[in-house]
């Protein structure tokens, strides 16, 4: 089964109405690749707007989601609150989850279970920090993230595996599209709840300058985007693999 191209923008805790409707009016009136699945991962505030505004050749996804339905959890928000909203997509696992608000491998795969039960697709992110890769333990990382995912998936068609090296989130550095796909697509089956059509995106500084080099190599089939989803770039990244 062939894996259609996939890229996600995260807009992460940036702009307002004014500055986010001016960047949908830009991916409106652009020129996209119809053969690449773009998903826009907008602020929780604004789900409703960016549903509402974005053509429907665009996805739209939630930054994070809870692993219940409801109750006393102040300040979270369920896949079902995500559903109504329009939303079916969700980002997991993104490094400032993991490491500006602690959770845990074991968290952030019980939130996976639970979105994918209640009918999200799952952005799930995994990568290692420059300490970690530096002390040459990489793969042990990686792994424990990938098997604690995987072990909550039935159904692969419904998520997306981002590797996002830490180390190059914002500066400037990319990883290498050589590096970690080729292991995870081995290794990652030992958890034995990976499908032949997982689906495994690079992410690290992707720029409108790198994306079409990254694009063409053989196991890299998508990005996950930060800061450049911001721009009118983020179109040219879209179309990287044109």
């Amino acid at each position: 089964m062939s894996r259609k191209f996939f890229v996600g923008g995260n807009w992460k805790m940036n702009g307002d109405k004014k500055s986010l409707g001016e960047l949908i009016q830009t991916l409106n009136a652009g020129k996209v690749d119809p053969n690449v699945e773009v998903v826009c991962g907008a602020p929780s505030i604004y789900l409703d707007f960016a549903r509402s505004k974005l053509d429907g050749k665009f996805g739209v996804a939630a930054q994070n989601c809870y692993k219940v339905a409801k109750g006393a959890f102040t300040g979270e928000i369920s896949p079902a609150m995500i559903k109504d909203c329009g939303v079916n997509w969700v980002i997991l696992g993104h490094s400032e989850r993991r490491h500006v608000f602690g959770e845990s491998d074991e968290l952030i795969g019980q939130k996976t279970a639970h979105a994918l039960e209640n009918g999200l697709g799952v952005i799930a992110c995994i990568g290692e920090k420059l300490d970690e890769r530096e002390g040459g333990i990489t793969e042990k990382v990686v792994f424990a993230q990938t098997k604690v995912i995987a072990d909550n998936v039935k159904d692969w068609s419904k998520v997306v595996l981002a590797y996002e090296p830490v180390w190059a989130i914002g500066t400037g550095k990319t990883a290498s599209p050589q590096g970690l796909a080729p292991w995870f697509q081995t290794r990652s089956r030992e958890t034995e709840s990976v499908a032949e059509d997982q689906r495994v995106r690079g992410r690290g500084s992707v720029t409108g300058g790198t994306c079409k080099e990254l694009a063409s190599q053989k196991d890299v089939d998508g990005f996950l985007v930060g800061g450049a989803s911001l721009k009118p770039e983020f179109i040219d990244i879209i179309n990287a693999k044109a």
